[in-house]
């Protein structure tokens, strides 16, 4: 079964208004032969900057998505987002269980799942995040640890049409490291078993399952030749135009 390559950024906290709308501009500009190709492309700016790169992404066919939702549709939760307030704003994606939140947050998978069911109540697709830590890979827990997180974070409503797996390898996040193209289709094959253990049917040969490793316009090609491996989730090198839509070309290649 074929599967649309979606190249995603998760720019994090980074960017101010105007650098957020140049970026956004210049992705859009170039957006055209990745769509061609048939990438699907997709930009997680801060929530506040969402507006403003919506605005500078207009007419161009590049999706847009947050960074985090809370669970709650509404209510005293100071400083979150629901999920509804993203799809208002344009939003058609959201990613949870991010390792820096589940790391910096203390949210776990019952958290990640709570917000998953909130995404798919609002009508966006979820990009539910799973990987080890140096540590738990040296001790031969990775996978392992992948399957729990994967049994605890993913709903029992989760499709190919509301929900992505993306495996970020932590130790390889920000340090400079890569998993070697084969590891990566190890992980992701694995994560493609547990996913047909669960679930029926086709979904789990139809879900998306991303590389948010530190894939690059050097690696990209390799990795995302690899038969699991059905997009990145980008970190540094969607900051810079010309990198994530490098990287957009790799996949169409």
């Amino acid at each position: 079964m074929a599967r649309t390559t979606l190249i995603a950024g998760n720019w994090k906290m980074n960017g101010r208004l105007e650098e957020a709308q140049a970026l956004g501009r210049a992705v859009a500009v170039g957006s055209d032969a990745a769509f061609a190709a048939g990438v699907e492309l997709l930009v997680c700016p801060p929530a506040v900057l969402i507006p403003p790169v919506a605005a500078a992404l207009a007419g161009a066919p590049v999706k847009l998505g947050g960074q985090d939702c809370h669970a709650a549709a509404s209510g005293a939760h100071t400083g979150d987002v629901a999920a509804e307030m993203l799809a208002d704003a344009g939003c058609s994606y959201v990613i949870v269980g991010h390792s820096e939140r589940r790391a910096d947050h203390g949210e776990d998978d019952a958290v990640v799942r709570a917000k998953a069911e909130a995404a798919h109540r609002a009508g966006l697709s979820a990009i539910v995040c799973v990987g080890e830590t140096r540590a738990e890979r040296d001790a031969g827990r990775a996978l392992e640890i992948i399957s729990g997180q994967l049994a605890g974070s993913l709903p029992d409503g989760a499709s190919a049409a509301n929900t992505v797996v993306a495996y970020e390898p932590v130790w390889a996040i920000g340090t400079g490291l890569t998993a070697t193209p084969a590891d990566a289709q190890d992980v992701h094959a694995h994560i493609r078993a547990e996913l047909r253990a669960r679930f029926a049917g086709e979904t789990a040969q139809a879900m998306r399952i991303l590389y948010g490793g530190s894939m690059k316009p050097g690696n990209a090609a390799e990795l995302l030749a690899q038969p699991d491996i059905d997009g990145g989730l980008i970190g540094g090198a969607s900051l810079k135009a010309e990198e994530f839509l490098t990287i957009a070309g790799a996949a169409g290649a």
